[in-house]
Order: C-alpha cells, then structure tokens, then sequence
C-alpha cells in the first residue's frame, strides 16, 4: 500500500506528485484496470500465448538477419 507523510512546510501539490509516482511504481493502477473486469481464465491464456509468440516472432526476426559478408 502507498503511504506518504507530508510535512508542513511541504507543498501539496508536491506531495500529490510523490504519491503519483509511489503508486505508479507499485504497479497499483495497472494491477487494478487488469482486475476491473472479470476475465475468463482461456482467454487469459489465449492472451499470455498470443503475447508469447509476438515476443518469439520479434526475437527471431532480430537474430535471423547476422549474417556477415567476408
């Protein structure tokens, strides 16, 4: 959970950013626009394998192109 402690010669505007980047770090926004929903669990491996072979299909086409003219 993000905390803060605000001081009182600390402006609140500074202290409303501190916290925004707490909770961004902390991954809470995303982790609840990921639960806001309730998502089946196939189409949650549907999504995981379609992200999986996006991440083999951009590796390959990086490592495919090597070669060197002697």
């Amino acid at each position: 959970m993000a905390t803060i402690s605000v001081e009182d010669s600390e402006s609140l505007e500074k202290a409303i950013k501190r916290f925004k980047r707490m909770v961004e770090r902390e991954g809470i926004i995303r982790e609840w626009k990921k639960r806001e929903y309730y998502e089946k669990p196939s189409t949650i491996l549907n999504r995981k394998n379609k992200a999986l072979a996006r991440k083999l299909m951009k590796k390959t086409r990086k490592g495919g192109h090597t070669t060197q003219a002697y």
